[in-house]
């Protein structure tokens, strides 16, 4: 190859293996950062769990020891309000914590479905070009069966022909035999042997053909059969898919009913403790 010829080539090769390299470098930078906020995540959640059982247990250890003191009522309440003032901050941050999960988890559905989006536009060349050939494959084979269907309606007068002559040449057999001096009774005899053996060798083509039909049969039944299983498993699928999204629908309905019920309830207390105080 000349030397501008390969540079060129050279030139246009390389933007699509720094795209390819670019993309592939992308899905990775994506795929560490998702397991790093996940880590995170999960830390953060077992933080919050851990100052949870320290401020019950706290509060479970000063309420113990409020009973030996002489002010008792006093030494609880202050105890109480310590314990919710702790626990108001980490409810605060579990619910900014959980806000940050739902965004996250959004954002990985809207990456996934622009993927499959970008993934369906890539492939879909390829399907058009799959279709064409297959589309063209039919027609080809609908104009070779035509071909076949004008070429045996050419022959049948050759056949009709043929089928003539035969008869001429047997009747032509028979005035030979009786020329030969073959008694009447032979030349039957012989013609029920002939008869005989024509009569199995049509027996024959045609059970073959049978066979070659019921055959054909099985294989457009056994098809219709895995398209129907495949019909079903895809149904299936989708099926359990939406079984699965309606559970999880229903599940974070119902975390948010009890978000809002525990809203209610650390309203209805705050209100409370300004009654008593």
């Amino acid at each position: 190859m000349p030397a501008p010829a390969a540079a060129q080539s050279a030139a246009s090769t390389q933007p699509g293996t720094q795209g390819a390299s670019a993309e592939a470098k992308a899905a990775s930078d994506a795929t560490a950062s998702t397991a790093t906020l996940d880590s995170e995540f999960d830390a953060r959640q077992k933080a919050l769990d851990q100052r949870t059982e320290e401020n019950n247990y706290r509060y479970g250890v000063a309420e113990h020891n409020c009973y030996s003191n002489f002010f008792v009522n006093h030494c609880l309440n202050k105890a109480r309000d310590e314990m919710r003032t702790v626990q108001a901050q980490i409810r605060k941050e579990q619910l900014a914590l959980d806000g940050e999960e739902r965004a996250e988890r959004a954002r990985k559905r809207d990456e996934q479905a622009a993927l499959k989006r970008a993934q369906d536009e890539a492939s879909a060349p390829q399907r058009a070009a799959e279709d064409a050939r297959n589309a063209q494959a039919y027609e080809e084979k609908q104009r070779q069966h035509e071909l076949d269907q004008a070429q045996r309606n050419a022959e049948a007068p050759q056949r009709s022909a043929n089928a003539e002559a035969y008869e001429e040449k047997q009747r032509q057999h028979a005035i030979d035999q009786a020329q030969r001096g073959i008694s009447p009774s032979q030349a039957a005899a012989n013609q029920r042997a002939y008869d005989q053996k024509q009569g199995d060798f049509q027996r024959k083509l045609e059970e073959a053909r049978r066979q070659g039909a019921q055959k054909a049969q099985e294989r457009v039944e056994k098809q219709q059969s895995f398209a129907k299983k495949q019909a079903e498993a895809a149904q299936h699928k989708a099926d359990v898919e939406a079984r699965q999204k309606q559970a999880a629908e229903k599940a974070e309905q119902k975390r948010q009913e009890q978000l809002k019920q525990q809203k209610q309830l650390e309203e209805q207390q705050r209100q409370q403790q300004q009654q008593q105080q």
